[in-house]
This record gives structure tokens, C-alpha cells and sequence, in this order.
């Protein structure tokens, strides 16, 4: 049975070759003086972005401020310095030009920035709501997270090793500016680790015990048989334009909440599992998901065994006989020769990390933590089973 839902996504979408070049005047159109810029490492001024923007937002009387050097898995320190920035130049409007790591600092230096008397890590902790955001875009570099148009971001605490979400529709940009010709110098682990953080963005609403709608599952898989295809193409051809545009746009709606119209808010623990992986071991987001995923998914499968049937043929393709159980594990691993085909790892080993107990330990304690009474649909999950499924996908 479907459940009660609003769909909120408001992001004008401005895609293909070129469009960039509408960036000033959407800046203009709403309201726009003094834009903060940022963005991470070398890419923006390889792609020669960087210095378009400046140009584009000069030639609308538009005044910049920077801040450059974000890198993946966002820290909190570069937040923290953004807010200085922003404060010490009055900075009214935010572009990140990027990817999610990009877009994810924009969004929390937004936060800090419209209500600079408190601590914006107190968001991420939930200790409190935000009330006030100030307004943030973006050029698109890579297709991964979906930050382009969702409303969460995601940024870690370097001190404390956290890795903590923060999820309100205050954050959602006024703009997305997609060109996929920028997309397609990217090394294929970045471009492959970012189909499998789109995939991820659907399945987690996909995998759920709380009720849902033929329709949303008819989009989710759709979705996700589009991205396996291309994502295929793109390892072996990463300058497809098709291929990058249809990537692009799934990012997108991946993450929009498009897919999870009247399920129960969907499960997102191979996420949470994952964010306390990155957050010690630093790895690459969609890798990561990659390597905790089959772990999960068989410890959590005879709970949600109609859905994993349902996956394996719909998704996967199983068209072997046999019972609901072995036509789930069926769709699991063909999941898993799906990510070995695009150089995605199916267990930490292969992602290159080897944590001690002591350590899964650890992480389980911090995801219970950061779930609080939020631990799963497809199975709610405890600390031991936390700790299994890391254990078991060492």
C-alpha cells in the first residue's frame, strides 16, 4: 500500500552543451551581488570553468569571493573557512562548481552563513533545525551524489572522524547548470564510483518493508537498468556524450526523492554503513557503497525477500528458476559481477582496506549513533548486525 508523500523539488535545470553560459544571468535574475565560488582541486581551472565563471559573473556587475581546495569527503574545516569568507566579504548567494563534495560545502557554509550565531555542525550532530539558508547553485562536474537538486549534504568532521548527513529543503538549489561534455575527462574509477552512488540513491528507496507505488518502482527501475547500460558504455568509451548525458540526468533524479514517491522513506543504511567507512578510511564514496552493499544485502534479504525478487528479475535480469531465496541471491550476484565489470569493488579487500574488529567495532557504534531510531526498512537493524555486515564484507 502506498503511503502519504510530498514531492518537493524545485531546482530549475538548466542541461546541455554550453549551458554554463546561463549562469550569470540566473545569478541576476534572482537577486544576486556578491557570489562566494567554490569549488575543489584542479579540475575547475583544467576545464577552463573557473575562469569562465569569473568571467560570466563580471560581465552581470556581480562581485566573487573564493574558495578553492574542497576535496572528496568535504571537511569541516573548509566549511568553517567558508563562513569567514563569507562573513568578512557579506556574501549573499553561493556557486559551487563541482561535484557533491563541491556542492555539499556550499550548501553548509549557506547554512552558517544565514545563521552565523551558531555553530553549523550542530545541524550535522542534530542537535538543532536550521531556519535560514542562504541560496546556492551549481555547474556540474561529475555525476554522482545528486547534491545538484537534492536537499541533504553530507560533510565530515576531521577532528572527531564523523561523517554526518544533513537533510532540509532549505539547501535545495535555486539552479543546476548540467553540461556533460565537462564530465568527460574524469578518471573511470570517479565516473564508474559515481554511477554506483546514483544506483545507490535508488535502491536504497527501493529496498523497503513500508509500502510503495508501481509507478515509483516502474521509474526506480528503469533508472537503474539505464545506468547499468551506460555506465557499461562510459568504461569503455568515456567520451559517449549520449552515454554521459543520460548519466548526468539520472544523477538527478536519483536523488530528487523522485524514486521514493510513497514508500516509507526507504532504508539508506548501506549508505550510513558506508559513511563511517569513509569517514576512517577516507575511501571514495561510491567505491565504498560498492564494497558494503553485497554485505548487506544478504544479511537483510529474507527480510525483504518480495523486493529482492522482485530486483533480481525487473533489475538484473535472473531469469533462472528456483526459490524466492535463490532467485534474491541470483540478483546479488549479478549485482556483484556488474560492478567487477565497470572496476567497482564487492567487499573491502578489494576497495583496500583491511579494518581490525576493534575498528569494525568502532564504526558500528558511531553508524548506531548517527541513526538513531532511524536503522533500516528492508530489516531494522542493531549494533551486532551492523557489526556482521561490515565483518562479513571484509
Amino acid at each position: 500500500m502506498a503511503n502519504n508523500f510530498r514531492y518537493y523539488s524545485p531546482t530549475e535545470v538548466i542541461f546541455g552543451k554550453d549551458a554554463e553560459l546561463e549562469t550569470g544571468k540566473q545569478l541576476k535574475r534572482l537577486g544576486a551581488s556578491h557570489v562566494l565560488l567554490v569549488y575543489g582541486g584542479n579540475s575547475a581551472r583544467r576545464l577552463g570553468l573557473l575562469d569562465k565563471a569569473r568571467k560570466i559573473l563580471e560581465e552581470e556587475d556581480i562581485s566573487i569571493s573564493e574558495l578553492g581546495g574542497i576535496v572528496p569527503n568535504p571537511r569541516l574545516d573548509k566549511v568553517y573557512e567558508g563562513i569567514r569568507i563569507g562573513k568578512e566579504d557579506k556574501v549573499d548567494f553561493l556557486l559551487a562548481i563541482g561535484g557533491g563534495s563541491v556542492i555539499d560545502t556550499a550548501k553548509a557554509i549557506a547554512y552558517g552563513l544565514a545563521e552565523p550565531e551558531y555553530d553549523v555542525w550542530e545541524l550535522f550532530r542534530h542537535t538543532r533545525t536550521a531556519k535560514k539558508c542562504l541560496p546556492v547553485a551549481s555547474i556540474l562536474t561529475i555525476a554522482a551524489a545528486g547534491s545538484e537538486t537534492s536537499k541533504g549534504c553530507v560533510i565530515t568532521n576531521e577532528k572527531t572522524g564523523e561523517k554526518r548527513a544533513y537533510d532540509d529543503n532549505l539547501a535545495r538549489p535555486k539552479f543546476a547548470v548540467m553540461n556533460p561534455e565537462y564530465t568527460k575527462t574524469l578518471p573511470d574509477y570517479q565516473t564508474e564510483s559515481g554511477c554506483v552512488d546514483i544506483m545507490m540513491h535508488t535502491m536504497e528507496r527501493y529496498f523497503t518493508n513500508g509500502g510503495n507505488m508501481e509507478i515509483t518502482d516502474s521509474i526506480a527501475e528503469a533508472l537503474l537498468r539505464t545506468v547499468m547500460a551506460n555506465a557499461i558504455i562510459l568504461h569503455d568509451n568515456p567520451c559517449n556524450y549520449d552515454a554521459r548525458c543520460e548519466i548526468m540526468w539520472a544523477g538527478s533524479l536519483a536523488h530528487n526523492d523522485l524514486t521514493g514517491c510513497g514508500n516509507d522513506g526507504g532504508d539508506f543504511m548501506s549508505h550510513k554503513l558506508e559513511h563511517e567507512m569513509g569517514g576512517m578510511f577516507d575511501v571514495t564514496h561510491g567505491a565504498g557503497l560498492a564494497a558494503i552493499w553485497p554485505s548487506w544485502a544478504r544479511y537483510v534479504c529474507r527480510d525483504c525477500l518480495p523486493r529482492f525478487v522482485r530486483f533480481a528479475r525487473n533489475v538484473m535480469g535472473v531469469t533462472s528458476e528456483g526459490t524466492d531465496i535463490e532467485i534474491a541471491e541470483a540478483g546479488i550476484h549479478a549485482m556483484e559481477q556488474f560492478y567487477h565489470r565497470i572496476g567497482m569493488p564487492v567487499n573491502m579487500r578489494e576497495l583496500g582496506i583491511k579494518p581490525s574488529d576493534h575498528q569494525i567495532l568502532d564504526m558500528a557504534n558511531r553508524c548506531m549513533a548517527a541513526c538513531k531510531n532511524r536503522t533500516g526498512s528492508a530489516k531494522k537493524l542493531t549494533l551486532e548486525d551492523a557489526v556482521e555486515i561490515y565483518k562479513n564484507a571484509r
